[in-house]
């Protein structure tokens, strides 16, 4: 069985998380420049057996998709284009960010540590990949 990856896909900053082998738990992995996913997806299937990429789809609070989208598709379909193999499900990510925020002081945190965006992107990113494996324990 192969590990599940998450996104966090930002303009600048991509937030990746990933399970354990047996898909029990999500942790933070790291943030990477949005530049540099793709190489990293490839680099990372070579070394690791990987099922499925869980993308955070950012939606408006009326369910619509937000603009953040029109920089997340191209990066979607480049990874389609090189990783054709690779599933990818989409998943709504509102409130991540506040989540992740949440997440760091309920852990005690440092406030500097709080405030480095690098930390909250692959905090957001496991959080996505939480409420994916949340939503799989309910199909079963």
């Amino acid at each position: 069985m192969g590990r599940i990856i998450a996104l966090d896909i930002g303009r600048k900053r991509t937030g990746v998380a990933m399970t354990d082998p047996l898909r029990i738990i999500a942790s933070p992995y790291d943030t990477i420049p949005t530049h540099k996913v793709v190489d990293f997806l490839n680099s990372y299937i070579q070394k690791e057996a990987v099922d499925l990429l869980v993308v955070g789809l950012p939606k408006q609070m009326n369910n619509s998709p937000s603009e953040a989208v029109s920089y997340i598709n191209p990066v979607v379909r480049s990874i389609n284009k090189k990783l054709p193999q690779l599933p990818i499900e989409w998943i709504d990510e509102r409130f991540t960010s506040k989540l992740a925020h949440r997440a760091m002081i309920d852990g005690g945190m440092k406030k500097k540590d709080r405030q480095d965006k690098w930390n909250v992107d692959k905090i957001s990113a496991a959080i996505i990949l939480q409420t994916y494996l949340e939503g799989l324990s309910f199909k079963h």
